[in-house]
């Protein structure tokens, strides 16, 4: 049997990915080394346009089990800078505090409510390309044995097989001073300040929650969650690792270094775990060279790699598996036009570049040193001014990446309402005159009629991204085929 898709790995990207190939009519196999669910705590929340994106595939309320939209947040962070967003008209920065592995699980379950195939306990081992399909080798419980496809994703992580074994580079810098110490931890109440819910220090002050906190020696982040969870992380400059595992003590130890001395008592979780107690040693940035190799493709830490300083990563990565996920569905399919798939890389590479291009910037302005306060000092300055607080809210949104020269072309699309569920292209005509028009292409895009400020009808790539707009009452037919034919291929011939 030859699968449409192999994806390696099962964490949230590689699931996002197979959700929206299922949605196309395509059934990938989904290979997963862990033998189970991840249990590991890493990222705590997400952070920009993902948000809105998973909200209009309807996973946004399964996440929070709420049927409310999400809403901006008043206020984030930049270099361990405070943002007040609510200041912003337009303001693009979504927050949902959650942990992956509550992302990861509602990505599973939707895999399986979509037929998706996954293997647990199955680790790519090895890769061959042929011209029409990938032979893959696979670890298996039972033993190794081998599988076709025609084509292969890895959503396999930093530290991807599939991108090694595929040869495509991955350049970048590794940044050896820091180390990262988190865990989970009590503190006594009385360390609680009752007004702003942050971290009251005898003799310091008050670390707020939920921002980075900096200091000459290092940075702080306290997250008192909702659910009664407390998380601290510490990063220190240039201070070494004396002992051979991670524990609460280190992280005091690290704390009185950040804190110039002061000490303050820190107790181990209390409740159900899993507990996250890690030390990150030294800190990589990297971008895969290319996104693409023949029927080898890349998505999430398997592309690019970077700080988690504004939490990046989900947004970075679930919006790649989002914007492959059509259209390599397309190819498989028959119906892509020539050139669609190459275009993942062309609009997601940027993408990546930005991010890795501000984490480094964010890991510079919180850096030990008198030259690093003074340009801190300068940068505070210029976020007072609208134009720049707007500049680095759209920036850590990812709202800043466009796919097209000529608005609103090449934006993320207003919101549709369910329509969007369906994952498929969409034709909104409030003029009752293109019905004709996209008659040839109704295998594959569906018309629609739904209010859009400022538009009288829009064309809507599955990841939701403006592939074609008109404000007038009578749209330009001739462009609109023009854009059905460049997104979505051939017409098809109307009987």
């Amino acid at each position: 049997m030859v699968f449409d898709v192999v994806i390696s790995g099962a964490g949230p990207n590689g699931l996002m990915l197979a959700c929206e190939l299922a949605l196309a009519g395509v059934n990938p196999l989904v290979l997963e080394q862990r033998t189970g669910p991840s249990t590991e705590q890493r990222a705590n929340g997400m952070v920009g346009q993902v948000i809105r994106l998973l909200d209009r595939r309807g996973l946004y309320e399964r996440l929070t089990d709420s049927p409310s939209h999400p809403a901006p947040a008043p206020q984030f962070m930049f270099a361990a800078f405070p943002l007040p967003l609510h200041e912003l008209a337009d303001n693009p920065v979504y927050i949902m505090m959650v942990p992956q592995v509550k992302i990861e699980a509602m990505l599973a379950a939707r895999a399986d409510e979509l037929g998706v195939t996954v293997r647990h306990g199955h680790a790519l081992s090895g890769l061959a390309q042929k011209d029409d399909r990938v032979l893959v080798d696979v670890d298996g419980p039972d033993g190794p044995y081998r599988v076709e496809a025609r084509y292969l994703v890895g959503a396999d992580g930093g530290r991807s097989v599939t991108r090694k074994l595929a040869g495509i580079g991955f350049p970048g810098v590794t940044t050896d001073r820091t180390v990262s110490r988190t865990a989970h931890i009590t503190v006594p109440d009385s360390y609680r300040d009752a007004v702003t819910g942050g971290l009251r220090v005898p003799g310091y002050g008050v670390i707020p929650p939920f921002l980075h906190h900096r200091t000459e020696s290092g940075l702080v982040a306290y997250a008192p969650f909702p659910d009664g969870r407390t998380l601290l992380s510490v990063n220190t400059h240039d201070m070494p690792v004396v002992t051979t595992d991670m524990t609460i003590a280190e992280l005091q130890d690290a704390l009185t270094h950040v804190l110039g001395g002061i000490e303050m008592p820190l107790g181990p979780p209390t409740g159900d775990g899993p507990h996250l107690l890690r030390r990150l040693e030294a800190g990589n940035t990297r971008l895969a060279e290319r996104y693409r190799d023949g029927r080898v493709l890349l998505v999430g830490d398997a592309a690019h790699v970077h700080s988690a300083m504004g939490g990046p990563g989900l947004n970075l990565g679930l919006q790649d598996a989002v914007n492959l996920g059509w259209k390599l569905a397309a190819t498989v399919r028959g119906w892509a036009p020539d050139g669609l798939l190459d275009t993942y890389e062309t609009e997601r590479r940027p993408a990546g570049e930005r991010v890795t291009m501000h984490t480094l910037a964010q890991r510079a302005l919180v850096g030990p040193g008198p030259e690093v306060t003074a340009l801190r000092t300068l940068f505070a300055e210029l976020l007072r001014e609208p134009a720049v607080l707007r500049h680095i809210a759209a920036l850590i949104a990812g709202s800043d990446i466009t796919y097209a020269a000529d608005p609103p072309a090449g934006r993320f699309a207003p919101d549709l309402g369910p329509v969007t569920r369906s994952g498929r292209p969409l034709l909104v005509d409030n003029t009752d005159s293109l019905a004709d028009v996209v008659a040839p292409w109704r295998d594959r895009v569906d018309l629609v009629s739904v209010a859009v400020e400022g538009a009288s009808a829009l064309l809507v790539r599955p990841d939701s991204y403006v592939a074609w707009a008109s404000a007038g009452a009578a749209p330009d037919a001739d462009s609109l085929r023009s854009a059905l034919t460049r997104w979505f291929g051939e017409p098809a011939a109307v009987s």
